[in-house]
Protein backbone atom coordinates (compact mmCIF):
# COMPACT_ATOMS: atom_id res chain seq x y z
CA UNK A 1 0.00 0.00 0.00
CA UNK A 2 1.42 3.60 -0.70
CA UNK A 3 2.35 5.79 1.71
CA UNK A 4 0.45 8.94 2.75
CA UNK A 5 2.50 12.13 1.83
CA UNK A 6 2.50 14.23 4.65
CA UNK A 7 2.13 18.07 4.15
CA UNK A 8 4.67 19.84 6.62
CA UNK A 9 5.77 23.07 7.57
CA UNK A 10 8.59 23.60 9.70
CA UNK A 11 8.74 26.18 12.73
CA UNK A 12 12.08 27.38 14.06
CA UNK A 13 13.66 31.03 14.73
CA UNK A 14 16.76 29.69 13.85
CA UNK A 15 17.48 28.81 10.10
CA UNK A 16 20.46 26.26 10.16
CA UNK A 17 17.92 24.58 12.60
CA UNK A 18 15.28 24.91 9.80
CA UNK A 19 17.83 23.97 7.32
CA UNK A 20 18.31 20.32 9.82
CA UNK A 21 15.10 19.54 9.84
CA UNK A 22 14.02 20.26 5.87
CA UNK A 23 17.43 17.77 5.06
CA UNK A 24 16.22 14.63 7.26
CA UNK A 25 12.39 14.92 6.14
CA UNK A 26 13.56 14.97 2.59
CA UNK A 27 15.94 11.78 3.09
CA UNK A 28 13.14 9.83 5.06
CA UNK A 29 11.15 11.02 2.09
CA UNK A 30 7.17 10.67 1.90
CA UNK A 31 6.50 13.88 2.72
CA UNK A 32 5.97 17.59 1.27
CA UNK A 33 7.48 20.16 2.55
CA UNK A 34 5.10 22.97 2.28
CA UNK A 35 6.97 25.90 4.12
CA UNK A 36 9.27 27.12 6.40
CA UNK A 37 8.06 29.93 9.22
CA UNK A 38 10.73 31.77 11.67
CA UNK A 39 8.13 32.71 14.27
CA UNK A 40 5.06 31.94 15.82
CA UNK A 41 2.84 34.86 13.75
CA UNK A 42 4.03 33.19 10.55
CA UNK A 43 2.86 29.43 12.24
CA UNK A 44 -0.30 30.45 12.55
CA UNK A 45 -0.97 32.19 9.32
CA UNK A 46 0.79 28.83 7.28
CA UNK A 47 -1.61 26.53 9.10
CA UNK A 48 -4.82 28.86 8.24
CA UNK A 49 -3.49 29.68 4.18
CA UNK A 50 -1.72 26.10 3.73
CA UNK A 51 -3.55 23.85 6.01
CA UNK A 52 -0.97 21.24 6.54
CA UNK A 53 -0.80 17.76 7.68
CA UNK A 54 1.60 18.26 10.22
CA UNK A 55 3.10 21.35 12.17
CA UNK A 56 7.10 20.84 13.05
CA UNK A 57 7.28 23.20 15.81
CA UNK A 58 9.63 24.46 18.00
CA UNK A 59 9.17 25.49 21.81
CA UNK A 60 11.31 28.40 23.08
CA UNK A 61 10.85 31.25 20.22
CA UNK A 62 9.85 35.29 20.44
CA UNK A 63 6.60 36.80 20.00
CA UNK A 64 4.73 33.56 20.53
CA UNK A 65 5.87 30.30 21.73
CA UNK A 66 5.57 26.37 20.57
CA UNK A 67 2.37 25.92 23.19
CA UNK A 68 1.01 29.33 21.97
CA UNK A 69 1.54 28.94 18.75
CA UNK A 70 -0.82 25.50 19.36
CA UNK A 71 -3.33 27.10 22.02
CA UNK A 72 -4.31 29.64 18.78
CA UNK A 73 -4.71 26.62 16.28
CA UNK A 74 -6.36 24.21 18.27
CA UNK A 75 -7.11 20.91 16.46
CA UNK A 76 -6.69 22.42 13.39
CA UNK A 77 -3.00 20.31 13.35
CA UNK A 78 -0.69 17.94 14.72
CA UNK A 79 2.44 18.63 15.96
CA UNK A 80 5.91 17.44 16.62
CA UNK A 81 8.09 19.92 18.99
CA UNK A 82 11.26 20.17 18.92
CA UNK A 83 13.86 21.74 20.95
CA UNK A 84 16.84 21.70 22.75
CA UNK A 85 15.68 21.59 26.14
CA UNK A 86 13.95 18.61 28.04
CA UNK A 87 11.71 20.68 30.48
CA UNK A 88 8.80 20.89 28.06
CA UNK A 89 8.62 17.47 27.53
CA UNK A 90 5.75 16.82 30.11
CA UNK A 91 3.81 19.93 28.78
CA UNK A 92 4.03 18.18 25.08
CA UNK A 93 2.53 14.90 26.27
CA UNK A 94 -0.51 17.09 28.65
CA UNK A 95 -1.61 19.00 25.14
CA UNK A 96 -1.13 15.18 23.13
CA UNK A 97 1.89 15.80 20.94
CA UNK A 98 2.39 13.58 17.85
CA UNK A 99 6.52 13.26 19.00
CA UNK A 100 8.73 15.44 21.24
CA UNK A 101 12.33 15.73 19.49
CA UNK A 102 15.75 16.97 21.20
CA UNK A 103 17.94 18.83 19.25
CA UNK A 104 20.09 18.19 17.94
CA UNK A 105 17.68 15.03 16.44
CA UNK A 106 18.71 11.93 14.98
CA UNK A 107 17.52 11.49 11.64
CA UNK A 108 16.16 7.70 13.06
CA UNK A 109 13.84 10.11 15.15
CA UNK A 110 12.48 12.37 12.29
CA UNK A 111 11.85 8.62 10.66
CA UNK A 112 9.92 7.40 14.10
CA UNK A 113 7.95 10.64 14.36
CA UNK A 114 6.36 10.89 10.60
CA UNK A 115 3.99 7.09 11.06
CA UNK A 116 2.30 8.72 14.32
CA UNK A 117 1.89 11.65 12.62
CA UNK A 118 -0.24 9.68 10.02
CA UNK A 119 -1.83 8.42 12.62
CA UNK A 120 -2.87 11.20 14.37
CA UNK A 121 -4.01 13.50 11.68
CA UNK A 122 -7.39 13.75 13.82
CA UNK A 123 -5.50 14.90 16.64
CA UNK A 124 -8.27 16.43 19.06
CA UNK A 125 -6.87 18.84 22.03
CA UNK A 126 -9.11 20.49 24.30
CA UNK A 127 -8.17 24.19 24.24
CA UNK A 128 -8.20 23.73 28.40
CA UNK A 129 -5.65 21.21 27.95
CA UNK A 130 -3.91 24.10 25.51
CA UNK A 131 -4.09 26.93 27.84
CA UNK A 132 -3.11 25.49 30.87
CA UNK A 133 0.26 23.70 28.98
CA UNK A 134 1.06 26.89 28.06
CA UNK A 135 1.40 28.23 31.77
CA UNK A 136 4.45 27.92 33.91
CA UNK A 137 3.95 25.43 37.11
CA UNK A 138 1.98 27.52 39.65
CA UNK A 139 2.31 30.46 38.20
CA UNK A 140 -0.40 33.16 37.16
CA UNK A 141 -1.07 33.90 33.15
CA UNK A 142 0.98 36.77 31.94
CA UNK A 143 -0.57 37.28 28.48
CA UNK A 144 -3.74 36.06 26.47
CA UNK A 145 -3.75 35.04 23.08
CA UNK A 146 -6.51 35.73 21.22
CA UNK A 147 -7.25 34.73 17.60
CA UNK A 148 -10.25 37.52 15.77
CA UNK A 149 -10.57 35.72 12.15
CA UNK A 150 -6.94 35.77 10.13
CA UNK A 151 -5.38 38.14 13.25
CA UNK A 152 -3.95 37.04 16.42
CA UNK A 153 -3.81 39.25 19.51
CA UNK A 154 -1.23 39.03 22.72
CA UNK A 155 -2.59 40.73 25.69
CA UNK A 156 -0.42 41.44 28.36
CA UNK A 157 -2.47 40.86 31.41
CA UNK A 158 -2.09 44.07 33.07
CA UNK A 159 -3.87 45.57 29.90
CA UNK A 160 -6.65 44.02 31.02
CA UNK A 161 -9.29 46.79 32.45
CA UNK A 162 -12.01 43.88 33.38
CA UNK A 163 -13.33 40.69 31.77
CA UNK A 164 -17.39 39.57 30.95
CA UNK A 165 -18.52 36.45 30.64
CA UNK A 166 -20.66 36.09 27.35
CA UNK A 167 -21.92 32.15 27.13
CA UNK A 168 -19.62 30.49 25.90
CA UNK A 169 -16.88 33.06 25.56
CA UNK A 170 -15.45 36.03 27.20
CA UNK A 171 -14.96 39.17 26.73
CA UNK A 172 -11.45 40.89 27.63
CA UNK A 173 -12.30 44.83 27.56
CA UNK A 174 -8.88 46.57 27.10
CA UNK A 175 -8.56 50.26 26.29
CA UNK A 176 -11.95 50.92 24.69
CA UNK A 177 -11.95 47.52 22.64
CA UNK A 178 -13.58 44.28 23.20
CA UNK A 179 -12.05 41.04 22.26
CA UNK A 180 -13.54 37.88 22.02
CA UNK A 181 -11.94 34.37 23.64
CA UNK A 182 -13.59 30.98 23.71
CA UNK A 183 -13.56 30.27 27.60
CA UNK A 184 -15.34 30.03 30.88
CA UNK A 185 -14.77 33.13 32.94
CA UNK A 186 -14.40 30.37 35.95
CA UNK A 187 -11.44 28.90 34.23
CA UNK A 188 -10.00 31.99 33.25
CA UNK A 189 -10.24 33.40 37.18
CA UNK A 190 -8.16 30.18 37.92
CA UNK A 191 -5.25 31.60 35.60
CA UNK A 192 -5.51 35.15 36.87
CA UNK A 193 -3.26 36.46 39.73
CA UNK A 194 -5.60 37.01 42.55
CA UNK A 195 -3.47 39.41 43.93
CA UNK A 196 -4.24 41.18 40.72
CA UNK A 197 -7.94 40.17 39.53
CA UNK A 198 -11.12 40.15 41.61
CA UNK A 199 -14.32 37.75 40.81
CA UNK A 200 -17.29 40.68 41.71
CA UNK A 201 -19.86 38.85 39.84
CA UNK A 202 -20.88 35.65 38.26
CA UNK A 203 -19.90 37.32 35.20
CA UNK A 204 -17.31 40.04 35.45
CA UNK A 205 -13.61 39.91 36.86
CA UNK A 206 -11.84 43.32 37.71
CA UNK A 207 -8.85 44.38 37.28
CA UNK A 208 -8.09 46.25 40.16
CA UNK A 209 -5.85 48.58 39.32
CA UNK A 210 -8.98 49.79 37.40
CA UNK A 211 -11.10 50.93 40.16
CA UNK A 212 -11.85 53.77 41.14
CA UNK A 213 -14.46 53.51 43.25
CA UNK A 214 -17.26 51.20 45.05
CA UNK A 215 -20.89 53.08 45.67
CA UNK A 216 -23.79 51.88 47.40
CA UNK A 217 -26.77 51.17 44.28
CA UNK A 218 -29.28 49.97 46.46
CA UNK A 219 -30.01 47.95 49.60
CA UNK A 220 -26.85 45.50 49.57
CA UNK A 221 -26.39 46.11 45.85
CA UNK A 222 -23.30 47.87 44.78
CA UNK A 223 -21.44 48.82 41.61
CA UNK A 224 -18.03 49.44 41.20
CA UNK A 225 -16.97 52.67 38.78
CA UNK A 226 -13.84 52.24 37.22
CA UNK A 227 -11.28 55.18 36.17
CA UNK A 228 -12.56 55.59 32.88
CA UNK A 229 -16.22 55.83 34.33
CA UNK A 230 -17.59 52.44 33.66
CA UNK A 231 -19.82 50.70 35.88
CA UNK A 232 -19.91 47.13 36.65
CA UNK A 233 -22.44 45.34 39.00
CA UNK A 234 -21.05 44.06 42.26
CA UNK A 235 -22.36 40.64 44.19
CA UNK A 236 -22.28 40.55 47.57
CA UNK A 237 -20.18 37.61 47.67
CA UNK A 238 -17.91 39.89 45.36
CA UNK A 239 -18.14 42.63 47.46
CA UNK A 240 -16.35 40.38 49.92
CA UNK A 241 -14.01 39.32 48.05
CA UNK A 242 -13.10 42.86 46.80
CA UNK A 243 -12.62 44.08 50.73
CA UNK A 244 -10.13 41.56 51.06
CA UNK A 245 -8.29 43.22 48.64
CA UNK A 246 -8.49 46.71 49.23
Amino acid sequence: MTETVLRVVIVDDEEPARMAVRQDLEAVGGVEILGECANGFEAIKAVTELKPDLLILDVQMPKLDGFEVLEVIGREVPVVFITAFDEFALKAFEVHAVDYLLKPCSIDRVREALPRARARKALSVTPTALRHAARRPGSPLERVIIRDGADVHVLPVGKIDYVEAQDDYVSFQTQGRALLKEQTLSELETQLDPRRFVRIHRSYILNIERLAKVELYAKDSRVAILQNGTTLPVSRSGYQRLQQLL
